[in-house]
């Protein structure tokens, strides 16, 4: 793949990544049905330049294994899981399902991508604690990967 086609990816990656959280954060608030918040979002959005494969893989790959991620990242808090602002919450969601079921992405690109988005749609400074908390993750989730690159 040459220069210019990954940087296609990566933008199309981000986009679906940025569509996802706020679709995400619907599910999470609303308790809609997948199908329906997906529905909405393709009639509501321009999908041109997006990842649509990867969008409907953390869309719906996220809420079918909620308790699990929940669980990979609750230990790592300094705050209760009902104490998570939303947005951190889905954030986080999605950093730990990229970390668990997308070794394909490097765990930097999986933190640097939730970072983008915490400082776009979280508080203040969300973006240093989803930093943190997924940097903690990706060295226990991928320690030969983040070993590596230290």
């Amino acid at each position: 793949m040459n220069k210019q086609a990954r940087n296609t990816l990566a933008a199309e990656r981000h986009k679906a990544r940025h569509y996802a959280l706020q679709a995400l954060y619907q599910w999470h608030m609303a308790a809609a049905p997948l199908g329906q918040i997906e529905a909405e979002f393709r009639a509501d959005y321009d999908f041109s330049h997006v990842d649509l494969e990867y969008f409907q893989a953390l869309l719906h790959g996220v809420p079918a294994c909620v308790d699990d991620l929940e669980d990979a990242f609750e230990p790592l808090l300094d705050r209760k899981l009902d104490e998570l602002d939303p947005i951190e919450r889905s954030l986080l969601r999605m950093g730990i399902f990229e970390l668990m079921q997308r070794i394909d992405v490097p765990y930097k690109v999986v933190i640097n991508e939730s970072v983008s988005l915490a400082k776009k749609f979280g508080a203040t400074d969300s973006h240093k604690y989803i930093n943190g908390v997924l940097d903690k993750a990706a060295r226990q989730l991928r320690k030969a990967e983040t070993d590596a690159a230290r």
